[in-house]
């Protein structure tokens, strides 16, 4: 079999994983082939050992055939996952070919709809393609039940979706009520109703910034860090975007200067090593771990005398 077929064929795997809503007309036109060879290739990947079934004229894999892979771990990148891989394509030579092929087949098989059935499981699959429907369409959202972590009351929220975090965990949405741009946790929605009406404050959606530790918010904190080996080694693991940030001083102290949208996430990073952090800025910084250290002892006395 020829690579071009290979490839198509591939591609065509990949529409047909959580497909609702393409004919084989549609999928025909996207690939660049005839609804013919869609029906060929379609018989092939049968005959493979593929349940393939057809629902109101659009075909789709099911997930339960034989030797199925969740496509979810092969092509999906979160912004970490990107940003490493962004490194190893540029550190080709800028005269090879091949680093401006990957650079292509990676935005070929990159399918917004398809991965958000893949990565997302349960009651959360069909609130995410609602979501993703009313993205696409330009429609509001009815939250149904939404439980909120911050007043810790359950309602209903009339937004308009517009964007998903990381492995769509939460939402970008402009709520209608406070006329601001929040972040929804999609674990926290009972059910997704996508309205009729279309979006009324397009112009007014913007996604607030999300630091390298993952915090998100309309703050911008300045945060200095000076650090050991280790403790620079363990936080581009955990955080690969932070090696941007990080400048090495000699072999065994590193600095870490960036902006934060909040100390809860660089927090629990640095009182997790204590031992191996050499000095912290801002005071506001510093007074913020003595207080999470000093809460954190008194609980602990707390249980212990309750124990």
């Amino acid at each position: 079999m020829d690579q071009p077929k290979i490839e198509r064929l591939l591609r065509l795997m990949m529409l047909l994983t959580a497909n609702r809503n393409q004919t084989v007309s549609d999928i025909a036109a996207r690939l660049e082939i005839t609804e013919r060879t869609v029906y060929r290739y379609i018989e092939s990947l049968r005959e493979a050992g593929f349940i393939v079934k057809k629902q109101n004229n659009c075909y789709r894999i099911d997930k339960s055939s034989p030797y199925f892979k969740d496509i979810s771990s092969l092509i999906h990148f979160t912004e970490e996952e990107a940003w490493v891989l962004k490194n190893a394509i540029e550190s080709i030579d800028e005269n090879n070919l091949i680093k401006q092929n990957l650079k292509k087949k990676l935005y070929t098989v990159y399918d917004y709809r398809i991965l958000a059935e893949t990565v997302a499981r349960g009651k959360h699959a069909q609130n995410i393609n609602a979501l993703v429907e009313a993205i696409e369409e330009g429609k509001q959202a009815i939250l149904r039940g939404y439980s909120s972590a911050n007043s810790k009351n359950i309602n209903d929220r009339l937004v308009e979706p517009f964007a998903f975090t990381t492995n769509y965990i939460q939402i970008w949405a402009f709520d209608t009520a406070s006329k601001t741009n929040k972040l929804f946790k999609v674990s926290r929605i009972n059910k997704v109703e996508v309205s009729e009406t279309p979006w009324q404050s397009k112009e007014k959606h913007c996604k607030s910034r999300i630091d390298i530790f993952r915090i998100s918010s309309s703050e911008s904190l300045p945060v200095k860090v000076n650090m050991t080996l280790r403790a620079a080694s363990l936080l581009t693991e955990e955080y690969p975007l932070a090696e941007k940030y990080l400048q090495r001083i000699d072999d065994n102290r590193w600095i870490l200067e960036t902006e934060v949208c909040g100390y809860e996430g660089i927090g629990r990073f640095v009182t997790g090593l204590l031992n191996e952090v050499e000095a912290i800025e801002p005071e506001e910084f510093r007074l913020f771990l003595a207080n999470k250290i000093e809460t954190g002892l008194k609980n602990l006395k707390i249980k212990s005398s309750v124990t």
